[in-house]
């Protein structure tokens, strides 16, 4: 790493999320940090995968430290420009998050106090060591934060983004509605942290590193991000009563109660899958064939 950069931050803004309030926000979040003494460069996306691809850049320039400023698909692909790189190299990077977009999901599991908070997170340098989950798919290799979904949910986040994008909850809402129309139970064959294959068929299956998704929504209720574990939430069958009955109590995580749910930890996961399908990860949703999940334990510092 050459002096030069040793203590200099990118970073990342998406100026499209949150329906372009992201563009109009961090001009002024930014320059709070510089007034700070704070050396701040900021990268702008254009496209999907900008973010990933400046954060690589900007790794291989000697930078450590990385301000993910939009939202949680914006703090995805971030991830994914960085980590790949650092984990080989033993490196410790830093990860702030300035909100700016429409979920921010990942922030929440840490604090509800919005941009300001999160400025006097950085400039005070609060950092928590953070587990990421690695997924190994059969072409490659991505990291998150959140969560990883499938079945109902990948389901409704494929039907949200189509048709529903920049709709914030609302979006997820009117989707959830639309996808119990076709609502069926299938089975996601998987091995446990080695254990006998798992062949019950569900409703959907959430694995998550953190608490919330889709904004407000607290999947997990007991997730922790530096506990090495990840949690997993297995939703049985349901009628289609029944699940919208369920929607409304995970905004409050008590969903974990129901009968037809089932909690439970674990480090790593193996998938028997034959063909790819929608899987959600951290408000992505990509046509993937899954095979392995994989805890790495407190591999960054975030900033909150």
């Amino acid at each position: 790493m050459t002096a030069e950069y040793a203590k200099k931050a990118v970073a990342i803004v998406n100026p499209a999320a949150g329906g372009g309030r992201c563009g109009q926000k961090a001009p002024r979040a930014l320059e709070e940090l510089r007034k700070a003494g704070l050396r701040v460069e900021a990268r702008e996306t254009r496209a999907p995968g900008d973010a990933t691809r400046l954060a690589r850049e900007a790794y291989q320039e000697g930078v450590r430290h990385f301000i993910a400023v939009g939202g949680d698909g914006t703090c995805f692909e971030t991830l994914n420009g960085f980590l790949p790189l650092s984990l080989k190299d033993q490196e410790r990077v830093t990860f702030g998050i300035l909100p700016a977009g429409t979920g921010n999901s990942f922030l929440r599991h840490f604090t509800n106090g919005g941009t300001e908070e999160s400025i006097r997170a950085i400039i005070e340098q609060r950092a928590h060591p953070c587990d990421v989950i690695e997924l190994k798919h059969k072409h490659g290799v991505l990291y998150f934060s959140i969560i990883f979904g499938i079945g109902f949910v990948a389901e409704v986040g494929a039907h949200r983004n189509h048709y529903f994008r920049g709709w914030g909850e609302s979006g997820y809402a009117l989707s959830v509605l639309a996808k119990t129309m076709t609502l069926e139970p299938r089975v996601f064959p998987m091995r446990i942290d080695h254990s006998v294959e798992h062949t019950q068929p569900l409703t959907f299956l959430s694995i998550c590193n953190s608490r919330y998704t889709g904004g407000k929504m607290m999947m997990a209720p007991s997730a922790d991000t530096s506990d090495g574990q990840m949690d997993l939430i297995e939703v049985g069958p349901m009628g289609r009563f029944r699940l919208m009955e369920s929607f409304p109590k995970i905004f409050k995580g008590t969903h974990v109660r129901m009968p037809e749910v089932s909690t439970s930890r674990a480090e790593a996961i193996e998938f028997d899958f034959d063909q790819e399908l929608n899987v959600m990860i951290d408000g992505e949703v990509l046509r993937l064939w899954p095979e392995k999940l994989r805890v790495l334990n407190n591999v960054m510092d975030v900033q909150v």
